[in-house]
């Protein structure tokens, strides 16, 4: 999506978030050793969905400002799916009282929701007015 983006701050914000995103697989990875699981598994089919929309928006046929207004709006699907992944698992942890894991995927969800609010920010100020054109 970073090299799909016309819009430099959209670029950015991007590239920046594929570096938390690292950061937070790491994160995931420790939390699954605090309570002895695995992080390989079944494919999500819903978060496959998602990134299918994304590659639709990365090779959109459009003028540039539409092309990011549609990326803007694919990765906050993903935002948003992530969010709602990661209130849960941190509700489970807080029930079952495992502060450290409720911890480090609190970190991540508040990450998440960041860049969901820089994604807002971003399209309402700049990037959906210019693609109204």
């Amino acid at each position: 999506m970073a090299k799909a983006a016309h819009e430099d701050s959209l670029r950015a914000g991007f590239e920046k978030h594929l570096q938390e995103t690292r950061q937070q697989v790491q994160r995931l990875e420790k939390a699954c050793k605090l309570v002895d699981c695995t992080t390989s598994g079944e494919t999500c089919e819903a978060m496959q969905g998602l990134l299918t929309e994304g590659e639709e928006a990365i090779n959109l046929d459009a003028e540039p400002q539409v092309k990011d207004a549609a990326l803007i709006g694919a990765a906050q699907k993903v935002e948003h799916y992530e969010i709602a992944l990661y209130g849960t698992l941190c509700s489970w942890a807080d029930e079952l009282g495992l502060n450290d894991v409720r911890d480090l995927l609190h970190q991540t969800l508040e990450e998440e929701k960041a860049t969901d609010a820089k994604l807002t920010d971003l399209a309402e100020r700049r990037v959906n007015a210019t693609a109204r054109r």
